[in-house]
């Protein structure tokens, strides 16, 4: 191994640290956009009226295709994507692995006398049938029984990536369970927009659909191609489980909004000309705080499709890479010492007459309309806080949560001062009926007074996992090697739910006799008072907030064990099944399945790190310390014992101290081997996580420590291991 990371870094020419990868873009961007996908500009010129409506239909309306206008749409897809040169098809899917999956076929159909056609019909435009054992699944599927099916999704545009057509699918099993991230999200998508579309009644009677949007922020790291083959932990387990830190790092701040390296701005173009050609609306890019730490966001779209373009992103952004001699790292926390990776996620909701429901408006009324939809979603939150909390639990997120502005583990929501002040006059509002003076003052002092912009009236809090930033609410929380589906459909689902408990109390009250701007008042003042502790404008990395928030009865779940354990109450099970998002069968087998994974990656990089230990740290070591050993032996030969002694003193030192840390890796390694061993013999997901997270992650630092202090002293040794944060850091 050492032999193949010397022969990487042979590959990278130091002096001009790789030729730059030029990159010619159009003048216009805007010509590329959606060069490569089914779009409705494209269906309108490739279908009939008939098919182009059906299509329309079902994406506004969620009505279904019937099968003959399938065939229409599969001809014409196929025409279209056979005219940019494409032979394949596949179903796009999103499984339970974290990543995307496709199954390739020809359009290719041998015919009689030895010709052959392309075809490509609504029957294989609508389903296909992947192997569904294979993905994970939670013991709902057996290795024999294999059949699984993907449909195809029409609220998601196909694309071609390639010479292959990818049509955008939902995936389940053969019995009807979803194994995939997108089928519960469309079910969420579906909950939420009946139930705010019911509430917008009362402000609007011309809404007849609200679309959740979404404004996810990507960020991620880049590293030389040959400097990330150097490290096996890196390739392994895409974090550096050990290295001591360089000299610098971040601590100038120089990093963040400063400009963009070449080499990597040529990689950031070819990527933007890539996404633009995908339909993807990427807008913004800029380095990140942490060295070699960048990010690029897009402008807003309808949940589903932003949640397909980011893990479309993610596929190119590699693949972009890769062409640029470089690697990405969506890891949460790749480096010790220096930020993580976050994906925040900007969500709100638009109604069909082009509202943003979470912007204030130019009067009361609007106002009533904002704070009826801001105070549900705080309320949704506060609820379900711990569930939201487990959406976005994984190993490597662990690593990120509660410092360098990613939020802690405990779920708040932060406001702003001003809206904090609302809020508060709104909870001094009397129960029942108001009188006329009662009313004005409220819709002309308190509501009417909202600012139609508050973009800029508050601070922005980099501690907080949950914040209203002006005309949305951002989940912080995300982190960047995630699916966003996750946390969307939470974010629904909850929302969906709140909203129709709210609309159940506000009738409740116009029946009892109050006006229905009275009865919204009335919830939404106690509403604001059961919420209150979940708000806070404060520090959420301080010790006071963490004493803080346990008085409030805020859960402070630090691990992803933990968080896990909560998905499984009764209270977040009742609230999948009564919306229809997911069976009880459903829940269970992905908790199994976020478990397992937690448990393997943790045992991946302890049998990577035990290794790295004893067959590159400790051999390179004792290299170097025979190499002391015989200095020392040539100075006694030379100065005679009187002279030695002195002479030799830093050597013998340094001899000393090799020798305790190899014995306390050695030591070390041992333990942790039957740690895991202890950990993989308990059955049960939970408890074989909880075990990895209390006896195998504490063991990583004893064995790190020892190595950090001989890569100290043995850097010309190990020169790959640890002059590779200082390349990468200061280039």
């Amino acid at each position: 191994m050492s032999t193949l990371r010397f022969k990487a870094l042979e590959t990278l020419p130091f002096k001009d640290f790789r030729r730059d990868n030029s990159v010619e873009v159009p003048v216009k961007l805007s010509e590329l956009f959606c060069q490569n996908v089914f779009s409705e500009e494209t269906m309108r010129e490739y279908l009939t009226k008939e098919a182009f409506n059906s299509i329309m239909d079902a994406v506004k309306k969620g009505t279904k295709i019937q099968r003959h206008i399938a065939d229409q749409v599969a001809v014409a897809m196929k025409d279209w994507a056979m005219s940019k040169g494409v032979t394949h098809y596949t179903h796009w899917f999103q499984p339970l692995t974290g990543s995307t999956a496709e199954k390739h076929d020809s359009f290719f159909t041998p015919i009689e006398g030895g010709r052959a056609i392309e075809r490509f019909s609504g029957n294989l435009l609508i389903q296909q049938e992947p192997d569904a054992s294979s993905f994970p699944n939670g013991g709902i599927r057996n290795t024999f029984e294999a059949r699984g099916y993907t449909a195809w999704d029409p609220t998601s545009p196909a694309f071609i990536m390639g010479t292959t057509l990818c049509i955008p699918s939902i995936f389940i099993s053969y019995t009807g369970e979803t194994l995939d991230y997108k089928a519960p999200l469309l079910r969420a998508l579906n909950s939420v927009d009946e139930a705010a579309t019911n509430v917008m009644q009362y402000f609007d009677k011309n809404v007849t659909k609200v679309t959740p949007t979404l404004g996810w922020e990507q960020e991620y790291f880049l590293v030389d191609s040959a400097l990330y083959q150097s490290r096996p932990d890196l390739v392994l387990t895409g974090k550096t489980l050990l290295g001591h830190s360089p000299a610098k790092g971040q601590q100038l701040d120089d990093h963040y909004f400063g400009s963009i390296p070449t080499r990597v701005m040529n990689f950031m173009m070819e990527l933007e000309v890539e996404c633009m050609k995908l339909g993807i609306p990427v807008t913004t890019r800029h380095n990140e705080v942490a060295p070699n730490q960048f990010e690029l966001a897009p402008m807003f779209e309808e949940v589903n499709v932003a949640v397909d373009h980011n893990s479309l992103l993610m596929d190119v952004m590699a693949r972009v890479a890769h062409r640029h001699h470089f690697h990405i790292l969506f890891h949460e926390k790749p480096f010790a010492g220096v930020n993580g990776s976050g994906k925040h996620n900007n969500w709100s909701l638009a109604t069909d007459t082009g509202e943003n429901l979470l912007s204030p408006g130019k009067n009361p009324k609007k106002n009533l309309q904002f704070l009826t939809f801001f105070v549900n979603t705080i309320k949704a939150v506060h609820e379900y806080a711990d569930l939201l909390r487990a959406s976005i639990a994984s190993a490597s997120n662990d690593h990120r949560l509660g410092a360098n502005e990613a939020p802690p583990a405990i779920i708040s929501v932060f406001i702003g001062s001003q809206l904090f002040r609302v809020l508060e006059e709104l909870e001094k509002v009397k129960e029942g009926k108001l009188s006329p003076d009662e009313k004005t003052d409220l819709k002309l002092n308190v509501v009417g007074k909202i600012p139609e912009i508050l973009l800029d009236n508050t601070d922005r809090n980099r501690t907080s996992p949950f914040a209203f930033t002006g005309n949305k609410f951002e989940i912080r929380a995300v982190g960047s090697s995630a699916n966003c589906a996750e946390s969307m459909t939470v974010m629904n689902t909850i929302a969906a739910k709140q909203l129709r408990d709210f609309k159940k109390e506000v009738d409740a009250l116009i029946e009892k006799g109050l006006k229905k701007d009275e009865a919204i008042f009335n919830v939404l003042r106690e509403y604001i008072k059961q919420c209150k502790n979940i708000m806070f404008e404060g520090d959420g990395y301080s010790d006071d907030w963490a004493k803080e928030a346990e008085k409030r009865g805020l859960n402070n779940l630090k691990t992803t064990p933990e968080a896990l354990k909560q998905e499984m109450d009764e209270k977040f099970l009742s609230l999948y099944e009564e919306l229809g998002i997911f069976t009880h069968r459903e829940v269970e087998a992905r908790n199994e399945i976020k478990l397992e994974k937690y448990s393997t990656v943790i045992d991946i990089e302890a049998r990577v790190l035990s290794d790295i230990a004893r067959n590159h740290i400790i051999p390179s070591a004792l290299n170097y310390q025979n190499r002391l050993i015989e200095n020392v032996k040539g100075l006694k030969e030379i100065f005679g014992d009187n002279e030695f002694k002195s002479l030799a003193k830093e050597q013998m030192s340094l001899i000393t101290s090799i020798s305790e840390n190899v014995s306390k890796i050695k030591l070390g390694v041992e333990d942790l081997i039957k740690a895991r061993e202890e950990a993989k013999a308990v059955t049960e997901s939970q408890k074989q996580a909880e075990d990895y997270c209390n006896k195998v992650k504490p063991l990583f630092d004893d064995i790190r420590e020892a190595s950090d202090a001989l890569e100290m002293m043995v850097d010309d040794e190990l020169w790959p291991m640890t002059k590779y944060r200082e390349m990468l850091f200061t280039k």
